[in-house]
Parts: C-alpha cells; structure tokens; sequence
C-alpha cells in the first residue's frame, strides 16, 4: 500500500517546524499508521545531501553569492528532482509516510508570486522535477506579513527572508492563491499551537477514512 505525502506550506514564521513537530508526536502515539509502517520528515530545499549543499547556495545572503531568478529557480528544481528520487518516492512505494516542509507550492509562491517568473515555466518545471508524485494533503499555515515578521525579530534573516515588506506580501498572496485553487487546508496560525494542531488531526482522519 502506497504511503501518504503530507506537506507544510506557509511564510516564515508561520509555525510549520512546530507543527510538524507535534503531528510527528501525536502519529507515533495514534493506530493510523499501519503496523511495520513509519514517517519519515524532511523539508525542501535540503532534505538530500545533494539538497543540504543546494540550501547553502540558495540562502546564503551574500550578495556576491547570490544567484539571478532564473538559476534560484533551476535549483529549487534540482533540490525537488533529488528530492523526490532518493526521499520521496522510495518512502512512498515502501508504505510509509512523508511529512515535509515546503514543497511545490513554496516555489510558486516565492518565485511566481514574489519573483514574478513566469507561472507556466514553474509549472513546467515542476512536472519535471515531481514526476508525477503530489501531496494527498497540504496544510497552509496562514500568517498576517506583520506577524511573520514580528516572530522573526530575534532571528538572523537568510536571503530570501531579507527580500522585504513587498516581497513577502505578495508570496502572501500566492500562499492565499494557490490554496483557494488547490483545495489546500487552510489554518490559521495565529490560533493557539493546540487549536492548530487540533486542527490538523482531525484533517488527518478525514484524510485516513476517505481513502
């Protein structure tokens, strides 16, 4: 029986890590895993050893080190591509499951949306690099701009976290976007940890019984 493909989507500061965290916590103690099955967490860019080095690349704030839109672009690619041969797919066949953070709809968003590349060229590229493999569930964790930012004032920004007020707002806006045209579950992340993750339990269960 093929495993299940859950994703965290959201802008930084949106609680994803924390969540993940707490779903990983409530499924060990849960029957909803098949026995002899487990879950395997990851994150993209730099779920690989192929995609640590790609994260480097890609976060570093350096401005001599800085890649144009297009090459940033090529290497979201290429992390997914790795990404998807050696985690996800091989995880998947097993029977096992996969929780990650930031999948496809982070590259829409933050390069779409924010970057202004062109959609159907991200898209393209996405086929590529998924072959084919989607999530059965992508929750988004739904933050005001002004909150994610506020949760990061006592953290060093990487690269893509300095891009600014205007950047972020409209990679906002494409979070908003792609879970209105992707049936997403979206949750507010402003709520207390146990409401959200409340939440995302019973999307699970629902997740469990309609297959």
């Amino acid at each position: 029986m093929k495993g299940k493909f859950i994703v965290f989507e959201g802008i930084d500061g949106s609680g994803k890590t924390t969540q993940i965290n707490q779903l990983s916590k409530w499924l060990l103690k849960s029957d909803l895993i098949p026995e002899n099955n487990k879950f395997v967490i990851t994150r993209e860019p730099g779920g690989t050893q192929l995609g640590k080095s790609i994260r480097s690349l890609l976060l570093n704030s350096s401005k001599e080190k800085c890649p144009d839109s297009i090459t940033e672009l090529l290497l979201y690619a290429a992390d997914r591509s790795q990404h998807i041969n050696e985690i996800i797919r091989p995880t998947l066949n097993k029977g096992d499951w996969v929780i990650s953070d930031r999948f496809c709809g982070s590259t829409l968003a933050y390069q779409g949306y924010g970057r202004k590349l062109n959609i159907k060229l991200i898209k393209d590229l996405e086929k590529i690099a998924t072959q084919g493999i989607s999530p059965d569930i992508t929750f988004l964790l739904d933050i005001p701009v002004e909150e994610s930012i506020k949760r990061r004032k006592n953290r060093k920004d990487d690269r893509i976290e300095k891009e600014g007020l205007e950047f972020l707002s409209n990679v906002s806006l494409g979070f908003q976007a792609l879970s209105k045209n992707n049936k997403w579950k979206k949750i507010s992340a402003i709520n207390s940890k146990e409401k959200i993750i409340s939440e995302i339990q019973s999307e699970i269960k629902k997740l469990i019984k309609s297959k």
